[in-house]
């Protein structure tokens, strides 16, 4: 029975490994596109194991409503072209804040003054200060 018990938890060791993998690719691609559409101030925020939203969260600005729009457009793009499912966006028709959900990495794109107005990172950054786990 032992042995059955550790091929189990190897099997799930695996698993979670891959889930890793996966979610760290998927930030690589979504800052790199971040960055191929000249988005400004990038900021990734680490929410494993501390919220069951995501594993992740990015922050970047966009310049105007046309540069956060074409931004959303370019990752989503770019998610499709890497084989990752098609991502839920939220907030295309004004792009004053435009959300990006692309499973394990939620994605903020804002203009400087909403990004200001609503300061996310500051909240979910300063949510898990001090937090040692």
């Amino acid at each position: 029975m032992a042995i059955s018990q550790n091929k189990k938890s190897a099997s799930k060791e695996k698993k979670t490994i891959g889930a890793k993998n996966i979610s760290a690719l998927l930030v690589d691609i979504v800052i790199e596109s971040l960055k191929d559409s000249k988005a400004e101030n990038i900021v990734s925020i680490d929410i494993r194991g501390k919220s069951s939203l995501a594993d992740y969260m990015i922050i970047a600005s966009g310049r105007s409503h046309r540069h956060v729009g074409a931004i959303a457009d370019h990752l989503s793009k770019a998610l499709k072209d890497n084989k990752f499912p098609k991502p839920r966006i939220e907030g295309l028709p004004h792009c004053d804040w435009v959300l990006v959900d692309a499973g394990d990495v939620i994605i903020h794109i804002f203009r400087p003054e909403v990004r200001d107005f609503y300061n996310i990172e500051k909240i979910w950054s300063a949510q898990f200060e001090g937090d040692e786990n």
